[in-house]
């Protein structure tokens, strides 16, 4: 969806670009003067579609930047949650282990 934007956003620029070069070439004017304008609103242009590329890039990044975080944020809880769990497993066998313990030394003495 973002890729689309940009997409659009480099078309309408450079429609504008083309549109305003072509309406230059045929106003009645010397060919310096023209040139120049040319360039100058190619240059302008330019500048504009520097800029419009480097607020996309900035708002990539920043949910690039936003998007890690988050995944950083449920990776660190998904392993606090594991850690837990692994600690109540251990104590659970240990709780079994003992009472196994206590059965196998009261089935030795009854014997």
């Amino acid at each position: 969806m973002a890729s689309d934007r940009g997409n659009t956003i480099i078309a309408v620029l450079a429609g504008a670009a083309i549109g305003a070069a072509l309406g230059i070439l045929f106003a009645p004017d010397k060919g310096a003067n023209t040139r120049g304008k040319i360039k100058g609103g190619f240059d302008d242009k330019k500048d504009e579609l520097k800029n419009k590329f480097d607020e996309f890039s900035e708002k990539v990044k920043s949910k690039f930047s936003a998007t890690k975080a988050d995944l950083e944020s449920s990776f660190d809880h998904l392993v606090a949650n594991v850690d837990d769990q692994t600690e109540d497993v251990i104590a659970t066998l240990e709780k079994k282990l003992a009472e196994l313990k206590q059965s196998a030394a009261a089935a030795k003495t009854q014997k």
